[in-house]
């Protein structure tokens, strides 16, 4: 069998893949190529604009010299053929496309087409046919967006010309997804509290009190509290056995019709054993001040307010009976006093020249002079049973206070209790000191008048904040078993011959 060769086809081909074609062809019926778009012969590439290379005609670029009409130069192919060359195979050209607006020319400023006209026939802007003829070809420059023109294309160039989108279609921005790890995380809430844990210094604390990183419970409100005001000064502190504060104190002051100052320190001290102590002595040593404040200004004698205060007192703990801790009203007056809220009272008035104290139950007030070589006295006494069995001549006070009865109240404030007495009395010291008020949870540690002499600082008439301070220092040192609250009053001497309440009362 003899070999047979490829015979090249007469008249056009696909210049893709070198199918014939029929006249008037626009696509190759073979690989569909688009025959108004001819490639550039191999070769006749030109090299891509160099970055930083002005504008402007290609190196080399063939001059157009003429059109191919008669005794003219041959016409330079519209797509960078060889002169004289016929891209289309001795076929007509064919025709625009209507959506494919004719490309503008290149080169730069003052770049003219010569007469002849354009390739193809077009209207130019420098054909002599077309409309502006004779003008220079409009400079270089950018062109429209998505026509897919590059610098230096044209005719000529082998470049394909994307049509631009219609002028009713927005221009389309791809959207990208952002990638989540370069994602900012949404911001976290602030929480609503601002505490910081006193035991891990890094956890918040939460409203019921605990801390939301280490469950560390926080220190209350009352669990340690200080107040000065003037020459008195008061510190409560919850000790180191208790789970809370069952203490409250008062310290204030104010004047007498005569102008002299009246100054004032309450103390008072929850019962334990009964409910909502806390409640009961804060109701008390508030109700016990608010009576003062309102009762010496108008010269009550200071003596006979105290004995006010101290009743006051009683009737705001008693009405912590009707009400339950949410404070709803309770339906069986019976049933709430059962167990109803507790607590001591004690307080101390220093007022032209007189000391006045009154209390009820086992809180103490004691007088230390400023020379700690006068006697120190404990001024009250206690509202139970080892008193009880001292005054009565049954015990003596060292086997009283060693029994295991010794602290149990025989008086105090609440709505189970005996009928109220208050006790009262009145002193006028000859020489300056201090006089201190406190609850069992100081005296325990200091039950002597001596040895809460001892105790307290020698400058505490100076510096009462820093004396009861120390006093809370020096209970908690001791072992800190029950709460502890101390109020440290100076107590100054009138000069002969200056009138006093006390005077102003018996001669109104």
């Amino acid at each position: 069998m003899s070999s047979q060769t490829h015979q090249p086809a007469a008249g056009p081909t696909c210049p893709s893949c070198a199918e014939p074609l029929e006249q008037g062809d626009r696509f190759c019926g073979a690989c569909g190529h688009d025959l108004s778009a001819v490639s550039a012969p191999p070769g006749a590439d030109r090299p891509t604009l160099a970055i930083g290379m002005p504008a402007g005609p290609p190196v080399n670029w063939p001059t157009v010299t003429g059109s191919g009409g008669p005794g003219g130069p041959p016409p330079v192919p519209p797509h960078g053929g060889p002169p004289g060359t016929d891209p289309y195979g001795g076929q007509p050209p064919p025709p625009p496309r209507p959506d494919v607006p004719p490309s503008p020319g290149h080169g730069g400023p003052g770049y003219t087409q010569p007469p002849g006209g354009a390739p193809h026939g077009a209207a130019y802007p420098g054909s002599p046919t077309g409309p502006g003829a004779g003008q220079p070809y409009p400079p270089a420059g950018p062109y429209p967006p998505h026509s897919g023109h590059q610098p230096g294309a044209g005719p000529g160039g082998g470049d394909f010309e994307l049509p631009p989108p219609p002028p009713s279609t927005p221009p389309v921005t791809p959207q990208v997804a952002a990638d989540p790890r370069a994602v900012d995380p949404p911001p976290v809430p602030t929480p609503p509290y601002t505490k910081v844990c006193v035991a891990c210094r890094a956890g918040h604390v939460d409203t019921d009190g605990y801390c939301e990183n280490c469950g560390h419970a926080q220190p209350r409100e009352r669990d340690h509290i200080e107040r000065e005001l003037g020459s008195v000064a008061a510190v409560s502190d919850r000790g180191l056995r208790h789970h809370r504060n069952e203490d409250a104190f008062t310290v204030s002051s104010t004047a007498l019709p005569d102008g002299s100052p009246a100054v004032i320190a309450i103390v008072c001290d929850g019962v334990s054993s009964a409910t909502r102590p806390d409640e009961a002595s804060q109701a008390a040593a508030v109700a016990a001040n608010e009576l003062l404040l309102e009762t010496l200004p108008r010269g009550t004698h200071p003596q006979q307010a105290m004995r006010e205060a101290i009743l006051a007192a009683g009737a705001a703990v008693n009405a912590l009976a009707g009400r339950d801790p949410q404070g709803d009203t309770l339906e069986d007056p019976p049933h709430h006093q059962l167990n109803a809220p507790a607590c001591t009272i004690v307080g101390a008035i220093s007022a032209g020249g007189l000391l006045i104290i009154g209390w009820i139950g086992d809180s103490r007030v004691y007088w230390v002079p400023d020379d700690r070589s006068a006697q120190a006295v404990r001024l009250t006494e206690d509202d139970s049973w080892a008193a009880q069995m001292v005054a009565a001549g049954l015990m003596s006070e060292a086997e009283a206070y060693a029994d295991d009865r010794a602290h149990a109240i025989t008086g105090w404030l609440g709505a189970d209790a005996y009928d109220l007495d208050p006790h009262t009395a009145a002193f006028q010291p000859d020489h300056p000191g201090v006089v201190v008020v406190c609850t069992d949870g100081l005296w325990n540690y200091a039950e002597a008048a001596d040895d809460m002499a001892r105790a307290i600082p020698a400058d505490a008439t100076d510096r009462p904040l820093h004396s009861a301070q120390v006093l809370v220092g020096h209970a908690l040192d001791g072992g800190g078993h029950d709460n502890v609250t101390v109020a440290v009053l100076p107590f100054a001497v009138v000069r002969q011959g200056a009138g006093s309440a006390y005077d102003a009362y018996h001669q109104a």
